[in-house]
């Protein structure tokens, strides 16, 4: 059975075939900082799209609360290949890079909702799943 939060994740999108955030659209910057970079996410407001840092900080802040509104672990959430549905290229499941993950969750969580992009991205969030 699908669980709760995937099937509002696919109404969502096929209700909405076009997004503003579609990278095909956007000037991605590509840099191996990836801890630094998605800290930045959590701390810094208007910082662009810095690949692959995004796609952690995203990962990480849609799985915090997706474990928090749908009472699921975050872990196994971020383990979850299509938590972004498969939209983002650069995202990898916590299993493919625990280190990093880990590194950039011991430094935000929990993190601040009203300080860097997580405002912006909780937006995001509820369009997505809190229909």
């Amino acid at each position: 059975m699908m669980k709760d939060w995937k099937i509002k994740q696919e109404l969502y999108h096929r209700l909405n075939r076009t997004h503003d955030d579609d990278l095909k659209e956007v000037e991605v910057e590509i840099d191996d900082d990836i801890v630094g970079n998605a800290i930045r996410y959590f701390r810094e407001s208007d910082i662009g799209w810095i690949y692959p840092a995004k796609s952690y900080a995203v990962g990480i802040m849609y799985a915090y609360w997706l474990s928090k509104d749908y009472d699921e672990d975050m872990y196994d959430l971020l383990n979850d290949k299509d938590l972004l549905y498969g939209n983002d290229p650069h995202f990898k499941p916590y299993h493919e890079d625990k280190e990093t993950y880990d590194k950039i969750i011991q430094s935000v969580c929990p993190f601040d909702e009203n300080k860097g992009m997580v405002s912006d991205i909780k937006y995001w969030y509820k369009q997505e799943f809190l229909l």
